[in-house]
């Protein structure tokens, strides 16, 4: 019997977990910037098409096994609360096997998957013939990159976020190096590109690995009987289902949007690229106390605190409130000149300026869609979260499907009402759920 650690609750402890996630974030992009201007000064359309879809590929494909890092920083952050001691390490090798088998088997089945991903994309013969050089070689990164989720899940789980930054920063770091080394200086083109995210993603893994052990309770020692413990497996299993189904919808959501903006013609297609970045940045911030969702109330669900879990719920849901509001103004005010620097064509400014409004009222909505998913997401109420996900995605398309003659104000108009809708209904929800699980012995 283990005793519960009953962990203080307070905005220092939010943002000891959301203040690096937030900075972790903000370093991502960087390497989309590195590899877009590297591979732009080869002075060929077709190697940058390339790297534009293979890129995408590989983000929804590592984001539909985003799972890893979810279930394993919610199991662990509720070990940590029960305050066993031994369990974290089974929860990471757990999460490794699981990693590299979905690895292996995206390496063994990358001919099928990607004769299918690159007939859905499309792009003609040149872009298609680069992005299938980028991804042969960054695929055998799969088992290294779902590793690596795995390895921040834990690391966020146990509290140490900070760890969590670091090893990030290095991947990202290492990834941009690499991409500057191998493309400009050593000329491997678009294949140096995809060397470089596998490099990173290795270098990432090892170093991972040193951190975990560091912090793993008698290295990393799990007896047999406790890894493959059958009641904890089939609730692993089962969770990650349901995460699983869950992205799912929320990538589904997102190419359906992307392709919709694509057939309303190339203007309409720049405008909302333009518009998503305005969106990403909301992300970053909303995202970082998500993170801390997920560990305050996993921690405080393990320790059986139901004051604690609500104290972590408040907190998270008032702070990025306050986040949202300060994003919506300074979108509000700095919006059009933001739109001026990113594109130099009139139709395109026109167009984006139309449809920023949504984007400055996204992030009031979208505080309670990633709080509440990470709420959801730290007491492993997954099964719930997954349902309530497919009714969003459901009045996503029937927004979109009754307003379509409004043309992209309809897509816009659906994304506003899946927002609302995703954490409406988790936030109708949670009071049935705090009293189920707090009930039980």
């Amino acid at each position: 019997m283990h005793a519960p650690v009953h962990p203080r609750i307070g905005s220092r402890q939010v943002f000891a977990i959301a203040g690096p996630a937030m900075v972790a974030n903000l370093t991502t992009p960087l390497i989309g910037v590195v590899s877009t201007t590297a591979i732009g000064r080869l002075d060929d359309a077709a190697l940058l098409g390339g790297v534009a879809i293979a890129s995408v590929i590989f983000d929804c494909l590592f984001w539909l096994f985003g799972f890893l890092r979810m279930s394993t920083l919610a199991f662990t952050a509720q070990a940590l609360g029960a305050g066993d001691t031994r369990e974290p390490t089974a929860i990471l090798a757990r999460g490794f096997i699981v990693a590299g088998l979905i690895g292996a088997a995206l390496i063994a089945l990358q001919l099928p998957l990607a004769a299918v991903l690159f007939d859905l994309m499309g792009g003609s013969e040149g872009v298609t013939r680069a992005a299938k050089t980028y991804f042969k070689i960054r695929i055998w990164s799969s088992p290294f990159a779902l590793a690596n989720y795995v390895i921040l899940g834990w690391l966020i789980g146990q509290a140490r976020a900070n760890s969590a930054l670091l090893l990030q920063v290095v991947i990202n770091l290492v990834n941009m190096a690499a991409t500057i080394l191998l493309v400009l200086i050593y000329d491997t083109g678009i294949a140096g590109a995809a060397i470089a995210a596998l490099l990173s993603e290795a270098v990432g893994f090892a170093l991972g690995v040193i951190v975990c052990r560091h912090y793993a309770d008698s290295g990393f020692a799990v007896p047999y009987g406790t890894l493959l413990d059958r009641e904890k497996l089939l609730r692993m299993l089962a969770v990650n289902s349901d995460i699983l189904i869950r992205t799912a919808a929320l990538i589904a959501a997102f190419l359906f949007f992307t392709a919709k903006g694509a057939q309303a013609g190339d203007v309409t297609l720049a405008a909302n690229s333009v518009l998503n970045n305005f969106l990403l940045v909301s992300a970053f911030f909303l995202d970082g106390l998500a993170n801390a969702a997920q560990q305050l109330c996993g921690r405080t669900l393990g320790a059986r605190d139901p004051k604690g879990f609500a104290d972590s719920t408040r907190l998270v849901l008032l702070w990025g409130l306050g986040f949202a509001v300060v994003v919506a103004v300074l979108f509000a005010l700095f919006g059009p000149a933001l739109i001026d620097f990113m594109t130099a064509s009139d139709d395109v400014r026109r167009t984006a300026r139309e449809f920023l409004p949504f984007v400055v009222l996204a992030p009031i909505p979208g505080v309670f869609a990633f709080g509440f998913d990470g709420i959801y997401i730290g007491a492993t109420w997954a099964r719930e979260m997954r349902n309530l996900m497919l009714a969003s995605l459901a009045i996503f398309l029937g927004t979109w499907w009754a307003l379509q003659s409004f043309g992209n104000a309809a897509l816009w108009s659906a994304l506003m009402a899946s927002y609302v809708s995703r954490g409406g209904l988790q936030a109708a929800r949670y009071p049935a759920q705090f009293r189920a699980t707090f009930a039980k012995r």
